[in-house]
């Protein structure tokens, strides 16, 4: 079932979220559904706060950026990509040489900024099975990784950016908040 996207503004994007346990009700449901709705929303992850729940869980798919590039587009070290369940994730470390990449967010519709982030990211994570991992992402998949790992921590790609450039970009933010941004897809106030 597609699932509407909180929209910013919502309470919810700033609660740093609960870790779930393997009994937690409709968890297999929950994740398709987070599936169906982030690719029905030409995302490439999705936190359950953006879906309205205050858990420690997001879905992340780096591999459709490979699929979807052309030979010209810069080449990242992750290829080609993963799909992959994050479940009660803890960041470990973050290392190598910052850098900067445009990002949007799917609860942020039509704001897209420069944000720098640590080449590499090292986790400790719950995967649907409920069997444990650590592992270190680099490139594509260790930013979106951050991004939506954020998400969980009550954090937004905004708060990154200048707070100049932040006040030049409220007027947007407010306009999301009142649901005043035509999307095409479903999006929710949120509470």
């Amino acid at each position: 079932m597609i699932l509407p996207i909180v929209a910013y503004g919502a309470t919810v994007l700033r609660k740093v979220c609960k870790p779930i346990e393997a009994k937690y009700e409709g968890l297999a449901t929950l994740i398709e559904d987070m599936w169906e709705t982030m690719y029905e929303s030409n995302g490439v992850g999705l936190a359950a706060p953006q879906i309205n729940r205050d858990i420690r869980l997001f879905v992340m798919d780096s591999a459709q950026i490979f699929a979807n590039s052309e030979p010209e587009d810069e080449a990242y070290s992750d290829a080609p990509g993963i799909k992959r369940v994050f479940i009660n994730p803890q960041i470990i470390e973050t290392g190598g040489k910052d850098w900067i990449y445009n990002e949007g967010c799917l609860s942020i519709p039509k704001i897209r900024e420069d944000v720098s982030r640590p080449e590499w990211v090292t986790l400790s994570y719950l995967d649907e099975q409920f069997k444990s991992h650590t592992e270190t992402f680099h490139g594509i998949t260790a930013r979106i990784i951050m991004h939506e790992y954020d998400h969980i921590e009550g954090k937004l790609f905004i708060d990154y950016i200048k707070p100049l450039k932040k006040k030049m970009l409220q007027g947007k933010l407010n306009d999301i908040s009142k649901g005043k941004m035509r999307v095409d897809y479903k999006m929710t106030l949120g509470k």
